[in-house]
Formats: C-alpha cells, sequence, structure tokens
C-alpha cells in the first residue's frame, strides 16, 4: 500500500520523539518493517516522499532486435524453436509464454505457410 507524504511524514515525526518502531507501528497501524523501511529511506537518500511510478524493464528486451530479425527471416517459427534458438544462439532460457509476449508487444506475428 502506499501512504502519503503527510503520513509518512507522521509517522517519522513519531520515531524522532524517541518511539520505537513497534510503537510506532501500533500507533499508525501499519507494519513495522514499513516503519524501518521508511526511516531507512530518509536516512540513506533524504527522501520521504513514496515513489509515485516504478519502471520496471521487460526480461525480453534486450532481445527485442534478435526477435525482430528471427521472424523477418523466417516468419513461420513456432515459440518452441524460438525458444530453442533463443537458448542455443544467446544462452538466453526463457519460456515460450515469454517470447509470446515479446512478439504481442513488439508487435509481430508469425503466419503459418500451408
Amino acid at each position: 500500500m502506499i501512504y502519503s507524504k503527510e503520513r509518512r511524514a507522521e509517522v517519522l515525526a513519531a520515531c524522532d520523539e524517541g518511539k520505537g518502531t513497534r510503537e510506532v507501528a501500533l500507533l499508525f497501524r501499519v507494519s513495522e518493517s514499513w516503519v524501518r523501511r521508511v526511516k531507512q529511506e530518509r536516512r540513506e537518500q533524504g527522501k520521504v516522499a513514496p515513489k509515485l511510478t516504478r519502471r520496471r524493464r521487460r526480461c525480453w528486451e534486450p532481445y527485442a532486435d534478435w526477435l525482430r530479425a528471427q521472424i523477418a527471416a523466417q516468419s513461420d517459427l513456432t515459440l518452441a524453436e524460438l525458444q530453442a534458438k533463443a537458448a542455443a544462439e544467446l544462452g538466453w532460457e526463457t519460456s515460450d509464454v515469454t517470447i509470446s509476449r515479446a512478439l504481442r508487444a513488439l508487435r509481430l506475428t508469425r503466419k503459418k505457410r500451408r
């Protein structure tokens, strides 16, 4: 749960008054680990505000160009074939679901020829 900047400031003020972590957690009805984490962030980074956004990098992003090249060269590859090629050529051990999600995000289609 993300608490407001004001709530964090109140928790830190209570800690600064000399109250213990457990006492502050019970007073504000939050977890002890959260109180410790807020105190640590202030001590190490000097920040009180919560992170508003988190940028999580997808595990397949470094291989996006390789995936594009494989589909451009041979558009009828199956997910299992792409998975095997990735392991053999790049040493990238991944699941077929991850490859499928990557192809969908890159808007690459695999067309089967009959």
